[in-house]
């Protein structure tokens, strides 16, 4: 992927990481709503996130934020695992104790 440098000024960096962070939080909203788990539901224990295609984060959502540093490590190993084989609208989900930490 070619990078673009565009100049930016800075009420189009807040336009763009509002956008970015509400992206986060409706994956957040998603979840609660259809989950049927008091901890998911009630203590919102989760977190959403966004990576960029460099693999670093770059939006996150006010869940609970303890997962975050296990959070880009867990997203590197899945990409390394379906290396070449993802398409787009394909999802990653795992549940790794030894790269995710226990509930990620």
């Amino acid at each position: 992927m070619e990078e673009i440098n565009l100049p930016l000024n800075p009420i189009t960096v807040e336009v763009i990481k509002g956008a970015l962070t509400y992206a986060a939080e409706e994956m957040g909203i998603v979840l609660r709503n259809s989950a049927y788990s008091p901890n998911i539901k009630e203590r919102m224990d989760f977190s959403c996130t966004l990576f960029d295609h460099k693999k670093r984060l770059t939006a996150q959502a006010e869940h609970i934020p303890v997962h975050l540093g296990s959070m880009q490590l867990a997203v590197q190993k899945g990409l390394k695992k379906f290396d070449g084989k993802l398409e787009d609208g394909d999802m990653i989900l795992f549940n790794d104790p030894y790269i995710s930490g226990t509930h990620l």
